[in-house]
């Protein structure tokens, strides 16, 4: 019987303990969903809520030249229009580590890092095939597409970075003009000699390993609603995330709010599988938009923004070396860990770090040396999909 109670142990106190170990337990929050009584992101409407389309690069690395809005301007329906020109000195970018790691982590890990921050919208350059360069509002959503078709921009194509071994070339220009080169990240993590135990003629197998480029495809896409009350200066947001903390601490510090202004809705989310675990830059724009024209803005992400823009993920590849004995026995593992990150790395080393940290498994190995190198390049942003970083250690072992 679900939720039989157990007698309590001699000397212990009298309250009765529910048994669900071993019981199959009705789930309470299904009906609801199975006879469509949802309320996801899209069903959420205000009153005169405008509709958000951006404008996102076809090419995967160029400047931008020039960008005409006037025949989008001119559309039907549509309220405004705004270019990364417009939206810059009013929204700083997205930090490129949006978690910092703790003092802890940054003292036992050898790292130099110089992951850059993401634009809300690009300005003097794209970066990646999905990145967003202007942004349209409408009365209706489909206006708001049609009049996104009409902005014209001119740009001056540039030699794309496609891969770990292009971006480590060094004749290849950065993808990141502030930076000397494509190298983002460093770091190192390591106990025992394992450079020793390699060379001391123990058996050793050396082999290298790519894990391929992911895209996480949840039914429903990602989606951002925020409504401003100018009256108290506050802000509702809706946004189909994993990580509605995050989210309004992102929105309150571009936005200049206390965070105990900003209110950060999830509604009922159709999947997220860490696609949906960090702040995008649609999340703070939105809001942004929202307090601008003083208008609740809506933006759904249709399938095709989704599969170019929302966060990519693996993508690294292993030349590892692995020292044993004749009984079988690990006695060292030596890996270098190349991570592409696209274009820009919002959650920062985690997900590298996650796969260097769970390489040794359950096994109790004493030497252990591990390298990370992360490179730019001029993909999709890399982030956090379901594992984050321990699939591909344990494909690796």
């Amino acid at each position: 019987m679900i939720g039989e109670e157990l007698s309590p142990m001699q000397g212990r106190d009298e309250t009765r303990v529910p048994r669900f170990v071993g019981q199959s337990v009705p789930r309470r929050e299904d009906r609801r969903l199975l006879l469509g009584r949802g309320r996801f992101i899209a069903d959420v409407t205000l009153p005169a809520m405008l509709h958000a389309a951006f404008v996102r690069s076809d090419v995967a690395h160029g400047r931008i030249r020039s960008i005409a809005t006037q025949r989008a301007l001119a559309a039907p329906g549509v309220v405004a229009v705004f270019t990364g020109a417009d939206i810059a000195p009013h929204l700083a970018p997205i930090a490129g580590m949006q978690n910092r790691p703790p003092k802890a982590w940054r003292d036992a890990v050898e790292h130099e890092l110089a992951i850059p921050d993401q634009p809300i919208l690009a300005t003097e350059k794209v970066t990646y095939v999905g990145e967003a360069v202007a942004v349209v509002l409408a009365t209706d959503r489909y206006m708001a597409e049609d009049a996104a078709g009409l902005i014209e921009i001119e740009l001056s194509p540039l030699p794309a970075i496609g891969g770990i071994d292009v971006a480590l070339d060094p004749a290849a220009a950065p993808v990141h003009e502030m930076l000397s080169s494509n190298v983002i990240a460093r770091l190192r993590m390591r106990k025992g000699d394992a450079g020793s135990v390699l060379a001391s003629g123990a058996r050793v197998l050396r082999e290298r390993f790519d894990n391929h480029r992911y895209a996480g495809m949840p039914i429903e896409c990602r989606g951002v609603i925020a409504c401003y009350d100018r009256a108290i200066d506050a802000m509702t947001v809706w946004s189909s995330t994993q990580v509605v903390h995050w989210v309004r601490r992102e929105v309150a510090a571009r936005l200049a709010l206390p965070e105990a202004r900003v209110r950060c809705i999830a509604p009922e989310v159709g999947g997220g599988f860490g696609v949906k675990g960090h702040v995008y830059p649609e999340d703070v724009l939105i809001p942004y938009l929202a307090r601008r024209l003083d208008r609740p803005v809506k933006w759904i992400e249709d399938r095709h923004e989704h599969i170019l823009n929302a966060a990519h993920a693996r993508d690294d590849r292993h030349e590892i070396e692995v020292a044993f004995d004749d009984q079988g026995c690990v006695l060292a593992i030596r890996d270098h860990l190349l991570k592409d990150s696209g274009a820009y790395m919002p959650v920062g080393v985690g997900t590298p770090v996650n796969t260097a940290v769970h390489l040794m498994g359950p096994y109790r190995i004493p030497n252990y040396d591990v390298s990370i190198t992360i490179v730019a390049t001029n993909k999709a942003p890399n982030a956090p999909y379901r594992g984050a970083g321990r699939p591909e250690a344990a494909f690796v072992m």
